[in-house]
């Protein structure tokens, strides 16, 4: 069902807008972790150590996938907030028309530069072969992932955040159980945990588009066009520096992947655990922040601007808890955690659990920081400020691909650890800062 964010109280709406979409997020990191779990469990630390290297480049094509899922998210909530029915459809529909063909496109290009890419990375020759048939793999899959995004994106602009949910529980449980037969029964080694995932995230979104259809055609309007260049352009305004941002996000990873990839295959193993674990943490940062900019889009649509700030600080007060829960976690039970993804048994687990262990006790304390610069940003977001929103997120990056090179000759795979939390402090409180100036702006309309 739809949801106003207009009226009522604040905390109730927002809290139960946020948790399925939290939920939802648990699930849908299911899909990378089981994939590194039965990997380096089932098969041995070399197969993590492919999944890992492939990872930051499949990153790059979900941050594309998720600008495009921001973009239209904000411009549909501000349309269904200000009841324009007629300019929403044609937003729901302009947006999954391009973002088809943008994901047409991309398969082929990701195709043909997949090895380019694991090289400019200095993959590692013993795991190079299982790093692109993943990849590989991956891409053909673009079309699914990015149909399901948007989809995501559009349910969670009208205030649904429990559709998403029951699809990705499903496909998630689906993509275990399938990366166990692949792998574990019929020994398909890397090939089986991409080949899971690729069948499970079909079915997903090919389900979530036909309720995503049935939905819309139940709200009553006047006719629209099916697309418009006019509102492909606004959406656009809102996407491309979203998909920068993520693009950006990305890329600086790939530099710090190669930092990663020059310290030995152990170390890739260990990072590769430890990263999943950490970007299923920051996922709900942004899940968080994704929430509050809805709710911010809404609102700001519905001239209700004191709703606003009410909107940030229960979106704060949910996120710093969650990252006072997974610091404790994963300081307490890192070396447990990490030997989820590890045979014991295997040769070098110990120094590749020792290196995953180490980033998790370094980055984790730091989770209250990044947890409330996600929360202004969305805030910044639904509010069409991406200039500032863009600003922060830049400097974050860039500060931590910077300090990962300069810290890396002096300190080692420590070094490049570092690099994190100096990044979020700072682009922190920036963010902070610049929510601020937002809010104060809005008391002068």
């Amino acid at each position: 069902m739809v949801k106003d964010m207009t009226k009522g109280a604040v905390t109730p709406i927002l809290l139960k807008f946020s948790l399925p979409l939290l939920v939802s997020v648990i699930f849908q990191q299911l899909y990378n972790i089981s994939d590194s779990i039965i990997a380096g469990r089932f098969i041995n630390n070399d197969a993590l150590s492919a999944i890992g290297a492939s990872y930051p480049i499949t990153m790059i094509f979900l941050a594309i996938g998720m600008g495009m899922n921001v973009g239209c998210s904000v411009v549909i909530s501000t349309l269904f907030g200000a009841k324009d029915y007629k300019q929403m459809k044609t937003a729901v529909f302009t947006s999954l028309i391009s973002t088809g063909v943008l994901a047409v496109v991309l398969t082929a290009v990701g195709y043909f530069t997949s090895g380019m890419f694991l090289r400019m990375l200095g993959t590692d020759e013993t795991i190079f072969p299982d790093s692109q048939t993943y990849l590989n793999i991956y891409v053909f899959g673009l079309l699914f992932l990015f149909i399901y995004n948007i989809c995501t994106g559009i349910f969670t602009a009208l205030g649904d955040g429990n559709t998403p949910l029951y699809f990705l529980i499903g496909s998630s449980l689906g993509n275990i159980a399938m990366d166990l037969l692949f792998v574990a029964v019929f020994k398909m080694g890397v090939a089986g945990t991409a080949w899971a995932t690729f069948i499970c995230q079909g079915i997903c979104s090919i389900l979530a588009f036909f309720v995503l259809i049935r939905r819309i055609g139940k709200i009553k309007s006047e006719k629209f066009k099916y697309f418009d260049c006019a509102m492909l352009g606004k959406i656009a305004v809102l996407s491309i520096p979203s998909i920068l941002q993520q693009s950006f996000v990305s890329v600086g990873n790939l530099f710090i992947q190669s930092l990663v990839n020059s310290c030995g295959k152990e170390v890739v193993a260990g990072y590769a655990s430890a990263i999943k674990l950490n970007t299923f943490v920051v996922t709900c940062f942004s899940t968080v922040g994704n929430s509050v900019s809805s709710f911010t889009a809404q609102n700001v649509g519905a001239g209700e601007y004191p709703r606003v700030r009410k909107g940030f600080k229960v979106g704060a007060l949910l996120s710093v808890g969650i990252a006072v829960l997974f610091s404790a976690l994963y300081i307490i039970f890192s070396n447990g955690l990490i030997y989820l993804f590890m045979d014991q048994t295997k040769e070098n687990t110990a120094a590749a659990a020792e290196a995953g262990r180490h980033f998790l006790t370094v980055v984790s304390p730091f989770y209250f920081a990044v947890s409330v610069k996600l929360v202004c940003d969305g805030v910044l977001r639904g509010g069409r400020r991406m200039t500032a929103f863009m600003v922060t997120t830049f400097s974050d990056l860039i500060l931590r691909v910077i300090f990962a090179f300069i810290f890396k000759p002096r300190f080692g795979a420590t070094g490049i650890w570092l690099s994190w939390p100096v990044g979020w402090v700072i682009s922190g409180v920036m963010s902070a800062v610049l929510y601020l100036w937002y809010i104060r702006s809005m008391k002068r309309l």
